[in-house]
This record gives C-alpha cells, sequence and structure tokens, in this order.
C-alpha cells in the first residue's frame, strides 16, 4: 500500500498528568503515515485523487489544541481516528513526541505510536422476543451511530427455527457487513453495549433473546482469545448465518476454510 508521510508536525499544546501541564503549552511533535492507493493521483496529477496532507495537519493540530488528554498515549489514538474519520485512507500510523516531558534525566524525547485502519467485518444478528423486526432495525441504527463503524451492506430478514435446543420462539436474523477501525475486543464492547440497551438478559446460553449479534468474520484474522473466537465457531454449520451471509458477500473467503460463502 502507498503512504503520505507526515514528519515533524510541531503544535504547542497542553497534554499531561500534572496540573501545570494542563494549563503552561509545550511542544508535541507528531509523525504520521497514512496509507491509500495513490495510483489514480500518479496518473491524474489532481489532488482529488489524493489526500490534502496540509488539510490533515490543520486536522491534527486543531485535535491537540482543542482538548487537554492525561497521556500522550490517548493523544496518538485519538489523532489515529480524527485521520481515518476525516480523510479518505486506509489505515493511519501515529506518532506523538514529547520532547519536554518532566523526565529528571537527560533525554531526547519520548513517544507513542498508534495504530488504526479499516477493516472489513460480518456481523450476524437475530431476535426471537418481541417486535423482533424493531430491534434489528434498531441494532442496525445503534451501529451506525457507533464511533469507528460505517454499515455497508444489510441482508434481507429471514425467519429461522431457534438453535441450540433451548429457545422456543421463532427467530428473525440478518446479517451486516461494516468497515470499522475499532480493533476485535473494542467492536465486541460495542457490541455487547447495542445488545444490553436493546433489552438483552445473558442468564440461560441459547435462550430466547431481545437482540444477539455475534462477530462472524473480522477481515481475515484468526481470533482464539477467553471471550472471542473468530470466525465465528461453527457457523459454516447455521443456516440462519449463511444464507444471510450469501446475500451480501458470496464472494468473501473464510481465512479459515479457504473457501468463498458461496461454496459453504
Amino acid at each position: 500500500m502507498d503512504k503520505i508521510l507526515i514528519r515533524g508536525l510541531t503544535v504547542s499544546a497542553c497534554h499531561g498528568v500534572h496540573g501545570y501541564e494542563k494549563t503552561t503549552p509545550q511542544k508535541f511533535i507528531f509523525d504520521c503515515d497514512l496509507y491509500k492507493d495513490l495510483t489514480l493521483a500518479a496518473q491524474t496529477d489532481e489532488l482529488e485523487n489524493t489526500v490534502n496532507y496540509s488539510a490533515v495537519c490543520n486536522a491534527v493540530a486543531g485535535l491537540a489544541k482543542g482538548n487537554t488528554f492525561d497521556l500522550i498515549e490517548k493523544l496518538a489514538y485519538e489523532a489515529a481516528y480524527k485521520i481515518l474519520e476525516s480523510f479518505a485512507v486506509e489505515r493511519a500510523d501515529v506518532t506523538v513526541y514529547k520532547p519536554e516531558a518532566p523526565v529528571k534525566h537527560p533525554f531526547e524525547n519520548v513517544g507513542v505510536s498508534m495504530s488504526a485502519e479499516w477493516t472489513t467485518c460480518f456481523l450476524s444478528l437475530g431476535s426471537s422476543v418481541g417486535d423482533k423486526k424493531n430491534f434489528l432495525d434498531t441494532a442496525v441504527k445503534k451501529l451506525e451511530k457507533t464511533r469507528g463503524i460505517r454499515v455497508e451492506k444489510v441482508s434481507s430478514y429471514i425467519k429461522t427455527e431457534p438453535y441450540g435446543g433451548v429457545a422456543q420462539n421463532e427467530f428473525l436474523n440478518c446479517a451486516v457487513k461494516i468497515k470499522t477501525f475499532l480493533n476485535p475486543q473494542r467492536l465486541l464492547l460495542e457490541i455487547n453495549r447495542i445488545e444490553a440497551e436493546c433489552g438483552r438478559v445473558r442468564a440461560v446460553r441459547w435462550d430466547d433473546r431481545t437482540l444477539d449479534i455475534d462477530i462472524i468474520f473480522f477481515g481475515d484474522k484468526i481470533i482464539n482469545d477467553e471471550n472471542l473466537t473468530v470466525p465465528h465457531r461453527e457457523y459454516f454449520k447455521r443456516d440462519f448465518v449463511l444464507v444471510p451471509l450469501k446475500e451480501i458477500a458470496p464472494d468473501f473467503v473464510c481465512p479459515l476454510k479457504k473457501r468463498r460463502i458461496s461454496e459453504l
């Protein structure tokens, strides 16, 4: 992937854990790497096909000057997110240096680096209690309003039989394609929040529920954390997952099975 490089952007701002750092401006230096396919810009020689690095510098400087954070980790994180939200880039790497940091020893610089990138993900949504369509509609709207998530496609809603031997009610299911710059664990937290806001109660596994959202794929990542498995375990055995997925992503290749969704 091509890159646009910004080096040594210097901003006077107030960030730090000490009281005086929150009121007395000091120097912060930003290095930014912006990942984007620049082929069209090279062919056309037109600004609209690249990223205006002056505008990026203004956005980062405005963020740094307009906020006060305790940690430069937070400053770098917010700068990376601001770039992805505001400009047509696939990934942003941001390093923030604090050359005037309160360190009691001679030093040249201290800094942190943060990275964020857009990733295509697929979610499975289901509801078996109450106004099922309204719960699915509400979940999609809440996803759209969540920072770091863009909803790109929503499948048709389909009716399916309960799965797992506990739930008794018919389900309404769909699949949603999103792009997100949240990491997998942060996306899971946002999903759990949306489920809770829609009345989800986790009492009995497989029981009927107002709303269930599962991460089926997170790009081509394979994740086996204590609380998250991606690709979702046994998704390929579940018609209520596969049928909506085939509608919106027939050519997506499962990173585990190395086969298109349409072939499963």
